[in-house]
């Protein structure tokens, strides 16, 4: 017996006389319902399972068509289309070697098909080769037979080996779905004659080899993101019978006898395949030859569209039957994203922006500027930050108030002259921070355990009331209102934590205190964050305001500001922001919806540049990320790799993402991105992944999708931000106010913080996405005892719900400067001297100084010793002097304004050795000791670390002492519990 003998089905298996029932069985029976029973789910297809997008668009027939042609489907002008790219594949496999096909569901043909049907649907089923693999119905049995039956497609193919090139050919090409030539392969009606059909792109075939496993659908949502696609659809006459069979599927026709002449246009709009739902309605959709009219119908000469027919029906009735669905097509199609329509203008409430303002603290008496407004804002001209004697301006935070439609789009805004509103702005500020409880260590983290109890401060005060800091009210009306002050007292000390007004439109213009810290007792400060008998002039508290619109009063939703200790890296980010930690609150809370495909330019590029832009506060960012650094993210061809979504780059884009910190991959190691300590630094390093910082879980995973090269492909490297709110579009000005705030505030290490604290991970603190719930009126705080836990503060009433006045403040260091002052960076030189680091972007760590800047600068200076002193960066905190640790905290809360603020400035011209733009330090003002020499405790132990630069003519520097015993740095004194 030959092996094709042995291969054969036997009689009783009869593939020449029941070929149709034979494949049923084994296509849809056997195969397909056997998966469905082993509890695939959602039932799929029994071929062409493997989905890699739908899309919506339309067919257009030509005009001009021969009118003998124009029948059926080719009778109408245009129809509505759906069309599913897939591969004859498992989900599960690789692209690479796949058959591909095309499913195109048309909408608006009315009346009976081939199926007996009588709806307004037709379908064509394409397919990326020319010709089937066997030549009819019997043969088709006889090889599903084989594999399905025998499970021996080999030994098959090795008897046939016409089939096995076929397949062979049958692969997926090696580009996008999009630039792929598709055929019918099978004889169709054309009214009385007999056509072939092929579907083929107007774009040319972009064969780029991709071994990625789901790599046509990433293409396909990429470049449908970017542009639309058309495709001619092309048919083929049967001119010459003998030549050209009808039951002969493995056969061409001779394009010579008959060519390909377009009779309609395919056209894919621009649009988003991850739209929701469309995918699911795209794998609800059937598809089967013979659903169109009869004078489109399939030949009946041909056996496989034959048995195609009842094989595709009962796959259909089978999958529709396990998923629930019902199996007839919808008359009318999946209406896609409508145009946008004229917003309805209609006012009827307010909303304040920024939800979340942000002040900060500044020695000035009156030299104020506004907080940045735009998330890139351009730099600002030196000395911008301090006035004509060098004190630290104020930042101040301004307020506006828009008018907003049923659906919350802004319409106009209502806080500026001609609005037709009138608005009573109403601000109250609190520091509650020595009422309220210590700072060890972030309570949401299972470290908190580990680190000394979190109790009271200034237990021993029994009228808790003398330390909180609560000045009145105060409200302000119309353009240019005078101010109106917060003053307040601590244990009898007249405190100031600022004071309201408006500009000349009207807007509300918060500003907070002038860094004036002190004690009540006369005591020194000796810690970081917990200095009894302490106050400062930080606060934070509610925004609301009445508006009355044409004699009407609306509803208003309310904002916050937070007054915070002063920016000395104006220009910079941290990597993780608090604009990014409130958004995956959020996402994780269900209120805000991730972006399916991230932007490059707004969510993945932020994340080098702000690596980057640390350069010029820390001499290890400068390092690995700066100007020529080891990934120097300023390199336009450096961000031109980064920015592209082929496959080319895709290998190069998931190392670059697998630098960066993964809590569930990464234990202590100090290597991963972003080089900045966590939540529970300790030294010498904790056993635990938070002893650096990471991502937040919605940044990582953009980072996954941007690997995979799932993301919008959107950089320009010639774009410009708006400069100035003016700028933004007004529905968007809401939106970017709310960034730009956040934007400029840390989300690094709870430890506690620059701006805000851990709270702000709870979703409990927030009344809708960036803006917080205030407490309610009546509302009474419980009493949490000496010692709280992350337990005993998560009630419903508790403190991480509505807020009051001080609510977020109370949290942080008092004083703040104690705390700005012990935050370094390579606490452990054994590892590096500079990284990594605490709040650099804050609260710089090595810096470029004016006087190296000025022989940068030098032209007659040789380029050798420019580039030196480009290189040379001296320790930020060197005004506070190198005696001890207790001098330097003292130093800095007296003379915070000594320090200097690192200002954008324009780099040499006559070399490319450098950026066009340097950011520098504005001064190095040394500052004396405020603790006299008699009063001086020092602390034990010899000065270690070293230095950054050549530092002419100054005092040791102050990054010679040694702090890692100081208590900031020593928060596990028993131990980190297991």
């Amino acid at each position: 017996m030959s092996r094709h003998e042995k291969d054969a089905p036997p009689d009783s298996f009869d593939c020449e006389g029941q070929p149709t029932e034979r494949l049923v069985e084994m296509f849809v029976r056997m195969t397909q319902e056997n998966r469905i029973r082993l509890g695939q789910t959602p039932a799929e297809r029994a071929v062409f399972r493997k989905l890699h997008g739908v899309a919506h668009g339309h067919f257009e027939i030509l005009p001009g068509v021969d009118r003998k042609l124009r029948t059926g489907i080719f009778a109408q002008d245009r129809l509505e289309a759906w069309v599913r790219f897939s591969s004859d594949t498992s989900p599960t496999l690789p692209d690479l070697g796949s058959t591909l096909g095309v499913g195109i569901k048309l909408f608006g043909v009315a009346g009976s098909n081939g199926l007996g049907e009588s709806g307004t649907t037709a379908d064509f089923i394409l397919q990326n080769f020319p010709r089937f693999f066997v030549q009819d119905a019997k043969a088709m049995c006889e090889f599903t037979y084989a594999g399905v039956v025998l499970k021996d497609y080999p030994g098959y193919l090795k008897q046939h080996p016409a089939t096995q090139a076929v397949l062979d050919a049958m692969t997926a090409p090696q580009g996008s779905v999009l630039t792929s030539t598709y055929w019918a392969i099978l004889p169709f009606k054309l009214g009385k004659e007999v056509v072939k059909y092929r579907l083929e792109p107007e774009t040319a075939p972009q064969n780029v080899p991709d071994d990625a496993d789901d790599y046509l659908a990433t293409d396909l949502a990429t470049r449908l993101a970017r542009d639309g696609y058309r495709f001619r659809f092309m048919i083929q006459r049967r001119t010459h019978p003998s030549t050209m069979p009808l039951d002969r599927a493995m056969d061409d026709w001779s394009e010579k006898q008959s060519p390909f002449v377009q009779i309609a246009t395919l056209v894919l709009p621009r649009q988003d395949i991850g739209e929701r739902g469309q995918a699911d309605y795209g794998q609800s959709l059937s598809f089967n030859i013979w659903r169109t009219p009869p004078e489109n119908a399939p030949s009946e000469a041909s056996s496989i569209a034959v048995v195609r027919k009842a094989v595709y029906a009962a796959g259909a009735a089978a999958r529709h039957r396990a998923n629930g669905q019902p199996l007839k097509d919808l008359p009318e199609p999946r209406p896609v994203a409508p145009k946008p329509k004229a917003p309805d203008e209609g006012i009827v409430k307010a909303v304040i922006y920024p939800p979340i303002g942000i002040a900060r603290v500044g020695s000035s008496p009156d030299g104020y500027f506004i907080g940045p407004e735009v998330t890139e804002p351009p730099a600002q001209d030196k000395g911008f930050y301090r006035d004509a004697q060098g004190r630290l301006k104020r930042q101040a935070a301004r307020f506006r108030i828009y008018g907003v439609n049923a659906e919350g789009h802004i319409i106009r805004e209502l806080s500026v002259p001609k609005s037709g509103a009138k608005v009573r702005w109403t601000v109250q500020l609190a520091n509650t921070k020595a009422a309220w409880y210590g700072f060890q260590l972030a309570l949401d983290i299972p470290e908190a355990s580990s680190a000394p109890p979190t109790t009271l401060r200034n237990a021993a005060v029994a009228d808790r009331s003398r330390l909180a800091i609560t000045p009145a009210t105060q409200s302000v009306q119309g353009a240019k209102a005078r101010p109106k002050r917060f003053d307040g007292t601590f244990m009898d000390l007249e405190v100031h934590l600022g004071e309201i007004r408006t500009d000349e439109c009207g807007r509300l213009v918060v500003l907070g205190g002038h860094g004036v810290s002190r004690s009540c007792d006369g005591t020194y400060a000796i810690t970081f964050a917990n200095n009894e008998g302490w106050h400062d002039d930080v606060s934070d508290g509610p925004v609301t305001a009445e508006v009355v619109l044409d004699g009407k009063p609306l509803e208003v939703v309310p904002a916050w500001v937070v007054v915070a200790p002063p920016n000395y890296g104006p220009q910079r980010k941290s990597v993780r922001t608090m604009w990014d930690l409130m958004r995956d609150v959020a996402i994780r809370a269900g209120t805000l919806a991730a972006p399916a495909r991230p932007s490059f330019t707004h969510d993945i590029l932020p994340l080098f540049q702000r690596l980057a832009g640390l350069q010029w506060v820390n001499a290890g960012f400068a390092a690995g990320f700066g100007w020529k650094g080891m990934f120097d993210f300023t390199d336009p061809e450096v961000l031109a790799r980064l920015g592209d979504s082929g496959p080319a780059e895709r290998e190069y884009r998931h190392a670059v993402a697998n630098q960066f910190r993964n809590f569930a991959r990464d234990s202590w190691s100090p290597t991963p991105w972003p080089w900045l300590y966590g939540d529970a630094m300790n030294i010498p390093p904790a056993q635990t992944p938070r002893q650096y910082t990471a991502l937040t879980d919605t940044q990582l995973a953009m980072l996954q999708q941007w690997a995979l090269g799932e993301f919008v492909a959107d950089h320009d490297p010639n774009r410009k931000p708006p400069a100035t709110l003016a700028e933004v579009p007004l529905p968007e000005q809401g939106d970017m106010l709310t960034r730009a705030a956040l934007e400029f505030c840390l989300a690094d290490a709870f430890h506690p913080g620059c701006e805000m604290t851990w709270p702000m991970r709870q979703a409990t603190m927030y009344l809708q996405p960036f803006r917080l719930a205030h407490q309610l009126p009546g509302w009474k705080e419980p009493n949490l005892g000496e010692v709280i836990t992350l337990d005993s503060i998560t009630l419903a009433n508790g403190p991480l719900t509505g807020q009051p006045p001080g609510g977020l403040t109370r949290w942080m260091a008092v004083p703040w400067q104690a705390d700005s002052a012990s935050c370094r960076s390579g606490y452990d030189t054994t590892y590096d001297p500079y990284v990594p680091s605490f709040w650099p972007a804050r609260v710089p760590n090595e810096v470029l100084t004016e006087e190296n800047y000025r022989i940068v600068m030098d032209t007659k200076k040789p380029l050798a010793e420019r580039r030196a002193a480009f290189a040379n960066r001296a320790a930020w905190i060197n005004p506070l002097g190198s005696t001890s640790y207790t001098d330097q905290i003292n130093n800095m809360i007296q003379h915070f304004d000594h320090l200097g603020v690192v200002e954008a400035r324009k780099g040499p011209t006559d070399t490319d050795a450098f950026p066009a733009v340097i950011e520098v330090e504005d001064q190095h003002k040394p500052i004396q000791d405020v603790i006299p020499p008699e009063a001086r405790v020092r602390r034990r132990g010899t000065a270690t670390g070293s230095s950054v630069g050549v530092h002419h003519r100054e005092a040791p520097s102050a990054a010679k002492v040694d702090v890692r015993g100081i208590e900031k740095v020593r928060r596990f004194p028993g131990g980190l519990r297991r």
